[in-house]
């Protein structure tokens, strides 16, 4: 199993950025997949980024390409966000997951583990 912990988020204005910090601890090796998703109320968590934990093949939601960067740090075993650019639309819980088999893709229930999330606001 491995525990996945986030930090990093923040209130920031329109156009501001930030990173987020994924903290995993566990049988990291045993993951294939890690990734953000982000959630606001009464909506579904949806994906936002994810990373091939092997191959380092990123995939993006089409709403933060050109503006979100995800990343891996191996030694440290931290995976991160970095959010640029950020609009009132990216406020939200962002949760760090990981999955330990199948094909990456941006889908909640395709992840194994979670964190306990980090809040995003994004203000005008």
């Amino acid at each position: 199993q491995v525990h996945l912990v986030e930090s990093g988020g923040d209130s920031v204005q329109s156009g501001g950025s930030l990173t987020l910090s994924c903290a995993a601890s566990g049988y990291t090796d045993t993951t294939n997949c890690m990734g953000w998703f982000r959630q606001v109320p009464a909506k579904e968590r949806e994906g936002v980024a994810l990373i091939h934990t092997r191959l380092g093949i990123p995939l993006y939601v089409d709403s933060v390409k050109g503006r979100f960067t995800i990343s891996q740090d191996n030694a440290k075993n931290t995976l991160y966000l970095q959010m640029n650019s950020l609009k009132p639309e990216d406020s939200g819980m962002y949760y760090c997951a990981a999955s330990y088999a199948g094909t990456c893709r941006l889908d909640p229930h395709a992840m194994n583990a979670w964190g306990q999330g980090t809040q995003v606001t994004v203000s005008t």
